[in-house]
C-alpha cells in the first residue's frame, strides 16, 4: 500500500498536521530546495524544515500557486 506523493510548489499554502505554537495552521511556501522554508501565515514566524520531514508533516495543500 503506497501513499500518493504530494506535489507542491512555491507559494503553495499548506496545512500541517499539528499547528503552530500560536494556534494557526496554516502556512506558506517560502523557499524550495533540500530543505524548505515555510512561513507561518498567523504570526509570520519562519521555519526551515529538511523535505523528507516537510513531506511527512504536511496534512494537504489549501491553495496552489498560481503558475504564471
Amino acid at each position: 500500500m503506497f501513499m500518493e506523493k504530494k506535489h507542491f510548489d512555491l507559494n503553495d499554502i499548506v496545512e500541517m498536521k499539528k499547528p503552530h505554537p500560536c494556534g494557526t495552521n496554516r502556512f506558506k511556501i517560502i523557499r524550495m530546495g533540500m530543505d524548505i522554508r515555510i512561513k507561518c501565515e498567523g504570526c509570520g514566524h519562519s521555519v526551515m524544515i529538511p523535505r523528507r520531514e516537510f513531506e511527512r508533516k504536511v496534512k494537504k495543500i489549501l491553495v496552489k500557486a498560481v503558475q504564471e
